[in-house]
């Protein structure tokens, strides 16, 4: 057993707001108790889709796709890597991570024929949106796009952008506003994700749009 407190602990946050969350699951607490910690593990996994395995193709076997490729986080959390392609005929037919890179040429037969339904994309930008349509046409309902850009695909198609770009101007905004080179405020309606996320109003300030 755990208590709601003990949790709340843990995660940095409100034992009150962790009950509420909490509650949304089910009845699983006893109060002055806590919850039983296998089944409150169940219900969490159950409910962000942990509790089965979901098979995962990777395009682009750069640097960084090599990378993800060997990430062991990815199988404790219900990912399976189950096809790696790239079109570059240096590195198709070689092992990364105990899988071959197949060229993706195949990727539509083979995404469909292993059930695979999540995609990630880590090649160049230019070729971002032709692998996307690959995908989708393989059967892939939700893409992870680590590519610069914006991709067009079709509606019941999921897309998470990762821009690194971005998380590094955010991380350097802060740095900057610790040395007091920028005013620290809150943001409002109007900024643009980056100055909203990182704190800057919008009031009196045209905001520009940044781009990778």
């Amino acid at each position: 057993m755990i208590s709601s407190e003990e949790l709340a602990e843990s995660a940095g946050v409100n034992s009150a707001k962790l009950r509420k969350d909490l509650s949304f699951l089910g009845s699983y607490g006893i109060r002055g108790v806590g919850y039983e910690v296998g089944t409150l593990t169940e219900e969490i996994s159950r409910a962000l889709g942990a509790h089965r395995a979901h098979r995962v193709a990777l395009v682009g076997l750069g640097n960084l796709g090599q990378a993800l490729a060997g990430y062991p986080g990815f199988a404790g959390r219900g990912f399976v890597i189950s096809a790696l392609f790239d079109s570059d005929p240096s590195r198709v037919g070689r092992d990364v991570a105990g899988l071959p890179i197949l060229d993706i040429k195949d990727a539509t037969a083979t995404c469909r024929a292993s059930g695979v339904t999540i995609g990630v994309i880590a090649v160049p930008a230019s070729a971002a949106q032709e692998v996307a349509d690959i995908l989708v046409a393989g059967g892939v309902r939700s893409i992870l796009n680590f590519a610069p850009g914006v991709l067009s695909v079709p509606d019941g198609v999921e897309v998470r952008h990762v821009d690194l770009s971005l998380e590094l101007q955010i991380l350097a905004f802060h740095e900057s506003r610790r040395a007091g080179d920028v005013p620290d405020s809150r943001p409002i309606a109007g900024s643009t994700p980056l100055l909203e996320a990182a704190g800057i109003e919008a009031a009196g300030i045209k905001a520009v749009a940044v781009t990778s």
